[in-house]
Parts: C-alpha cells; sequence; structure tokens
C-alpha cells in the first residue's frame, strides 16, 4: 500500500518559498556577508566613487582586525552612516604622522595603495592631546588611501572593535573592476 504526499496549492508553496528565501537572506546579510556602496572618493585609487563591496560580517568572530586591511565600521560622529577606511595601527602601536609620512612604532610604514599624497603633519590637538601617540585597546586607528580628501581617524579620532562591520573582500562592481581590492 502506497502513501500519497499531500499535495499543496501552488499560491501556497510560492508563499512559502518567498519567506523562506527572506528568511535566509536576512540571516546571511546580518551575520555572513553584505553588500555595500562606496558614496565618496576617499579611498581612491583602491577603491572608486559608486564602487560596490562585499563584507565579511563573521571575520571578527575568529580573527583580529590586522594592519592593512580595508574595513567597513560605523561612522564615530553619525552612527548611522558605514565608512569605509584602510585600518593602519592597531591596539598597542604608537603613532605618529610627519610631513605626510606615517610612523608606527617608529618605522615609517610603506604605502603603495596611496597615491594621493598630503604634506599632513600630527600635531596636539583634542583628539590626540599627546602626539606621538598610542592607539587604545580594542580600538584603530583608520586612513584613507586618498589622504588629500579623506575624513578619518585624523579628524575624528579611532574607530572600536565594537563597531567594526568586517573587511572589505571582494569588489562585485564594477564589472570592469571585479575582484579582490588590495
Amino acid at each position: 500500500m502506497a502513501v500519497e504526499a499531500a499535495v499543496k496549492p501552488w499560491w501556497r508553496e510560492t508563499i512559502e518559498t518567498i519567506v523562506w528565501a527572506f528568511v535566509l537572506a536576512m540571516i546571511i546579510r546580518t551575520f555572513v556577508v553584505q553588500a555595500f556602496w562606496i558614496p565618496s572618493g576617499s579611498m581612491i585609487p583602491t577603491l572608486e566613487i559608486n564602487d560596490r563591496v562585499l563584507v565579511l560580517k563573521f571575520w571578527n568572530w575568529f580573527f583580529e582586525p590586522s594592519r592593512g586591511s580595508l574595513y567597513v565600521f560605523k561612522y564615530p560622529v553619525d552612527r548611522d552612516r558605514d565608512f569605509v577606511k584602510r585600518i593602519i595601527a592597531v591596539p598597542g602601536d604608537v603613532v605618529d604622522i610627519q610631513n605626510g609620512t606615517v610612523i608606527i612604532n617608529g618605522q615609517p610604514i610603506f604605502e603603495p595603495y596611496v597615491k594621493n599624497h598630503d604634506r599632513y603633519t600630527l600635531k596636539p590637538n583634542s583628539i590626540f592631546p599627546e602626539v606621538p601617540f598610542t592607539v587604545p585597546e580594542k580600538k584603530y586607528f583608520m586612513l584613507g588611501d586618498n589622504r588629500s580628501n579623506s575624513q578619518d581617524s585624523r579628524y575624528w579620532g579611532f574607530a572600536s572593535i565594537d563597531d567594526m562591520r568586517g573587511p572589505v573582500f571582494f569588489r562585485y562592481w564594477p564589472l570592469n573592476r571585479i575582484g579582490i581590492p588590495k
């Protein structure tokens, strides 16, 4: 004797498929991968205006953010906005900037991704009362690759580990620039 499976009406099957697709998309977007749009030129030439990138949201569960990585994070001045910058210094690093050269732990760093240099020198101010300064625990010093046109840690301070959304791992738009941004 064969048992027949109950056949659902087409409309119920369609609704269930849509609901499950939505739930799965929300889980993936919340915990795994999220797409972001680049609205400004602060990361030129690495990321250009209107580039679309993917970010690994789960990455920080397993790995500490590392120097040189591109990260999306909540902008400390307006937490409703997301920024993308490069991590220049990690907790415990001693940072100075002299005449556009970034000095980490007493050594100038090599930055081949910076094409638009500026002559910025870090001076004591309300954000950095002492120069050079040490990056605090669970904080990161972030700079844009387009130094002469970047609103970054030089102007608003540190990004917190709690605000890090994840590293940029893939550019999917425009198609002629698809790939892994460095």
